[in-house]
């Protein structure tokens, strides 16, 4: 999270979501709250209506929430820093900074001011298309208000630039000490249901769990200690992402591949490169509830639980740790996750005995600073939010209150750098990808369901009307959308939603698998790929269905 990044290193959000009615303002960018994460965006519609909250959107699209908005930002997607880097000049410029909390809790700030004289409104206006006009006024908004809260979700981080978007958004916090209080703070809003409990416990190649970096001497140590393993059976050199996973079966450095709970050849980009990486790992392991377009290539298929059929703790967005207990009795040869993991690992010599996820978790706390005051016993009373140091501790609800973990919040000045993949005369549009409120990401579970899927039955392109009548295309006819890297069909949906030069698609539909276009380059810091740019063409199909 930029300056928040070293000092928290989570990405969690730093209030909770109860807090958000006490926002002035609310700034959501790169998020459709409404539609992918509909309960908490009531509370963002809640503080609108009865509050008198103002809300300043930043989307290329017209999402439901621009109706609540006061002030809508529609940049060219991709040129999120350039918009606000200028916000921050003006910031700056107009006198609208919160010294006092720069020179008490912050450092870097002149670095960070002269990396931003060049960065004028109208200069931003340049690459994104926004009036000066707006940027300005959304500066003033934002440095004036008592309590201003940001709100991002995938729209910012799905970049090449997604680090140097949330450096962006950490800047402004800093510079106007919008952090540390109710209604302030900077908010990211995770993807999924348990991704902020999965980073926590240790789910990512660079770190164990609580965020302690796997190059750390120190950290090693204290985790062979706490699994009763050689220290140097802990590797110090940080594993591979997701995308680095795929390259490395192409090219023969990974053997086999362990897959739970995701489906990448619906969700990954370029899926082509997935398919063949997939189809070239000597050893390929699915997990799952459903057999998915993975793992029907998978070699072996292990039945596991659905959340409703097993035990064990979730961690929400904003990072409140609740229980989960089993609805319903395990159908067939389904096994919880962890009783497969477990087996699995003792057929390989680990040794583990534990006896419940229970047990495990209080392992985990155990080591984890931030958990270390939460036993699984505990929250059967009810979720906590963490960090909880100790048992007796209440829970945090709020970050930063007096000063950062890593002491002061840092300034860190970010550059603009355009798309990995930009238009041209062959392919003119920009295709950005996300959610609808009927489907959920890969459609594994929601389009098992009769009544989401009579709602939302099939994949649909949103073209903007003046697109549409160049292209000759109306409502409801077939279009092929096409990159450099594949093609898809889909039914036109002629829509203002999106702006002239861009379109708009799920990831939902396997028959229409949007992935197939969507480009593999990755931002160099967290390697997520760049899901929201890419170039396409599109053209009405002659055919009278989809494939």
């Amino acid at each position: 999270m930029a300056g928040l990044a070293t000092t928290l290193g989570s990405g969690a959000m730093t209030n909770s979501i109860r807090d958000i009615t006490e926002a002035d303002l609310l700034l959501v960018t790169g998020s459709n709250t409404t539609e992918a994460h509909p309960v908490l965006s009531l509370q963002m519609k809640k503080a609108v209506r009865q509050h008198g909250t103002r809300l300043i959107l930043v989307d290329p699209r017209q999402i439901e929430l621009a109706n609540f908005a006061c002030l809508h930002l529609r940049q060219k997607p991709g040129t999120d820093v350039a918009i606000f880097n200028a916000v921050a000049h003006v910031i700056i410029a107009e006198g609208l900074a919160n010294h006092a909390f720069i020179a008490e809790r912050t450092e870097g700030y002149q670095a960070l001011a002269a990396a931003l004289c060049d960065w004028t409104p109208e200069r931003a206006e340049a690459i994104s298309g926004v009036p000066a006009g707006r940027i300005v006024e959304a500066a003033r908004l934002y440095a004036t208000a008592r309590n201003a809260a940001i709100f991002w979700a995938m729209g910012i981080t799905q970049h090449i630039s997604g680090t140097d978007n949330v450096k962006a958004l950490s800047n402004l916090a800093l510079l106007t000490g919008h952090i540390g209080r109710p209604g302030t703070g900077l908010n990211p809003l995770r993807g999924q249901n348990n991704v902020q409990g999965a980073c926590d416990v240790g789910g990512l190649p660079n770190v164990f769990p609580g965020y302690q970096p796997v190059t750390s001497d120190e950290a090693r140590r204290k985790f062979a200690a706490v699994w009763g393993v050689p220290v140097e059976q802990l590797s110090p050199t940080p594993g591979l992402t997701v995308t680095e996973i795929m390259n490395a079966a192409l090219d023969g450095r990974a053997k086999a591949i362990f897959i739970m709970g995701e489906n990448p050849m619906l969700s990954d980009p370029n899926l082509r490169h997935v398919e063949e990486a997939l189809g070239q790992v000597e050893f390929l392991v699915v997990q799952d509830i459903f057999l998915n377009e993975t793992a029907q290539l998978a070699g072996v298929v292990l039945p596991a639980a659905s959340f409703a059929e097993k035990a064990g703790t979730f961690t929400s967005t904003e990072r409140q740790v609740q229980l989960v207990r089993p609805a319903l009795a395990l159908p067939g040869q389904a096994r919880p996750d962890w009783q497969i993991i477990m087996d699995l690992a003792n057929r390989l010599g680990a040794g583990w005995q534990y006896d419940s996820p229970a047990a495990i978790f209080d392992e985990m706390a155990a080591s984890t600073p931030q958990y270390a005051g939460i036993c699984h016993a505990r929250l059967e009373q009810g979720g906590l939010q963490w960090p909880r140091p100790t048992p007796g501790h209440p829970g945090t609800p709020i970050l930063h209150v007096d000063k950062f973990t890593r002491g002061k919040g840092l300034f860190c000045p970010v550059d603009y750098r355009p798309p990995a993949e930009e238009t041209d005369e062959e392919y003119p549009f920009i295709l950005s990808t996300g959610r609808i409120l009927f489907h959920w990401h890969g459609g594994t579970l929601s389009r098992r369901s009769p009544g989401l899927q009579a709602i939302a039955p099939q994949a649909e392109v949103e073209i903007n009307p003046a697109d549409a009548g160049r292209l000759t295309i109306a409502n409801g006819d077939l279009v092929e959308v096409t990159s450099r890297r594949g093609q898809v069909a889909a039914v036109a949906r002629i829509t203002r939603r999106s702006p002239p030069g861009a379109v708009f698609m799920t990831f939902h539909y396997a028959e229409a698998a949007t992935n197939l276009l969507t480009i593999d380059a990755v931002d160099p810091t967290t390697k997520i790929p760049e899901y929201k740019v890419c170039a396409v063409k599109v053209e009405k199909k002659t055919t009278d269905s989809l494939p």
